[in-house]
């Protein structure tokens, strides 16, 4: 099983059990769905979540990842500037994959509105989450 398959599993199998000890059931419901390259292929795989937050204004280093990153946005717009690429604009709700190995820059374009999101990262082990570019 890939180690992503296998993460959101672990992920649907907690819900079940949770929604098992209540009254009420609850199901997931699908936010997003994608078919990637580039996932780390080593025995062992370490799953990343992480939070970050942008104020009107503020962007990402110019970067890649060596392994495709969702981006799940809590708040805001994100736009996503891929090299070759046109923008790309993901709203509150959404979600995207950044590809692997592509140079690209985040950026909240908004001059009122913070920008909230949350990152799910898998990769080898002791591998940066990004690597930046000058």
């Amino acid at each position: 099983m890939k180690p992503i398959s296998a993460f959101l599993v672990a992920i649907g199998l907690v819900g079940v059990c949770l929604a098992a000890r209540s009254e009420n059931t609850t199901k997931p419901v699908l936010v997003f769905s994608d078919v990637v390259r580039g996932m780390p292929r080593g025995e062992d795989q370490a799953i990343r979540v992480l939070t970050a937050s942008f104020k009107p204004g503020d962007k990402t280093v110019v970067h890649t990842h060596r392994s495709p990153v969702t981006v799940y946005i809590l708040e805001g717009v994100f736009t996503l500037e891929l090299d070759g690429r046109g923008p790309i604009v993901v709203k509150a709700g959404q979600a995207f994959v950044e590809p692997p190995n592509i140079k690209m820059t985040g950026y909240n374009r908004s001059t009122t509105e913070a920008l909230r999101l949350v990152i799910f990262y898998v990769s080898e082990p002791d591998t940066p989450f990004l690597d930046p570019l000058n």
